[in-house]
Parts: structure tokens; C-alpha cells; sequence
């Protein structure tokens, strides 16, 4: 997904496989991912879908001339935050100790690829157009849908 404020900038669904970018985007109050090699382009990511950092993530501070502040991880799990609240940002992600860390406070220039989409979303993603039903083991096969 991409939070509230990127919805004016062009977008495009995260695969497995995409390394994405920490940015902020022009005309937005939010930062959220882009391509690497397309800045102006946001990465939405669905909920659950996983993350390998290039390095170990960082934040932003409130006062802006001290150090980014180190968060000791590397993977994190992309969530959704506070949908009740129409006008606060959502995307966040979590990081293996339980941490939840909104996007946007994320430092920008950070490097992250795709390891693995939500289980459903990959099922949709790789599921035939049409299922056939299970058939018994002496049921005869159907030939040219007669």
C-alpha cells in the first residue's frame, strides 16, 4: 500500500526481487520507497510483505544534526499503523524484536529488496485463472469439456 499522501505520485506494486529506496517524494509530507533507479515512482507494499535492508536500518532524530539513530536489525516485515486515523501516516514497518517504526521517519538513501510477498497475495499472484475440482481416482478424465 502507500500511505494517504502519496496517493497524487505515480506508483507501482512492489515484487520479490525489487530493491527499493528510502525517499521523500516531491509535494509530499510523508517519505515512502521508490525503484532504485526511479525516484519520482512510489513502491507500494502490501502488508506482510518482507525486507532485507542493504545495512542495518536507521531513523531519522527530531533534532536534525545528530545521528541517525541505529535500530540493530536488518530484515523487517512491512505493516499498516493507525487505519482508524484517516489523516496519520500507516506505513510502517516491524523489525524482529517487535519494534514498529512508521516509514517516514525512516533516514532517506536506504537500500532494501524484496525477499517475500504476503502468503495470500502470492497464492492470487501465481493461482491458475480456474481450479479444477479434485476428481476420484476411476473417474473418468473429460475431454474437450464434453
Amino acid at each position: 500500500m502507500c500511505d494517504y499522501s502519496l496517493h497524487h505520485v505515480m506508483s507501482t506494486p512492489a515484487k520479490v526481487g525489487d530493491v527499493l529506496k528510502s525517499t521523500s517524494f516531491i509535494g509530499s509530507s510523508t517519505r515512502g520507497f521508490c525503484a532504485a533507479g526511479e525516484p519520482n515512482v512510489a513502491v507500494c507494499v502490501l502488508p506482510g510483505t518482507e525486507l532485507a535492508f542493504a545495512s542495518e536500518i536507521e531513523c531519522d532524530r527530531a533534532i536534525g544534526f545528530l545521528p541517525h539513530r541505529r535500530l540493530g536489525a536488518t530484515v523487517a516485515r512491512f505493516r499498516q499503523v493507525d487505519l482508524d486515523k484517516p489523516y496519520a501516516h500507516h506505513d510502517a514497518i516491524e523489525l524482529p524484536n517487535g519494534q514498529i517504526v512508521l516509514l517516514t521517519n525512516l533516514s532517506e538513501g536506504q537500500m532494501a529488496t524484496v525477499l517475500q510477498l504476503p502468503a495470500d497475495e502470492h497464492a492470487q499472484r501465481t493461482a491458475p485463472a480456474e481450479v479444477e475440482p479434485a476428481r476420484t481416482q476411476n473417474e473418468p478424465i473429460p475431454l474437450f469439456g464434453i
